[in-house]
């Protein structure tokens, strides 16, 4: 399965974007996808994953309750809406998937990896 993320971009301090990870196959539908984040000169950061049915989420403490994320099935996408953004929340977000139950954070769960959206957000 090949994933490609998209929808980075500037933005400023409070402000929001919308991430999303889409697929080359259905079967993505099912699998287990999470996100995260790299920052220069920071260790890679777990920020959100869902299960295939989307019954499940996890969140970083540090996004809880200004990141969402969903899945849209008809479009094999799963989406992270980033809300009241801040400075601190520039990095390159990888979108992660696993064909297996899981959807935790650690990164070596997971299987299929896309390259990656650059998120800057400005002061």
């Amino acid at each position: 399965v090949q994933l490609q993320a998209s929808g980075g971009g500037l933005v400023q301090a409070g402000g929001s974007l919308r991430l999303s990870c889409s697929a080359s196959e259905r079967s993505f539908n099912d699998y287990g996808v999470a996100w995260f984040r790299q920052a220069p000169g920071k260790e890679r950061e777990f920020v959100a994953s869902i299960s295939g049915r989307g019954d499940g989420t996890f969140y970083g403490d540090s996004v809880k309750g200004r990141f969402a994320i969903s899945r849209n099935y008809a479009k094999i996408t799963v989406d992270l809406q980033l809300n009241s953004l801040k400075p601190e929340d520039t990095a390159v977000y990888i979108c992660v998937a696993t064909s297996n139950t899981n959807y935790n954070r650690g990164w070596y769960s997971y299987k299929y990896r896309g390259q990656g959206t650059l998120v800057t957000v400005s002061s």
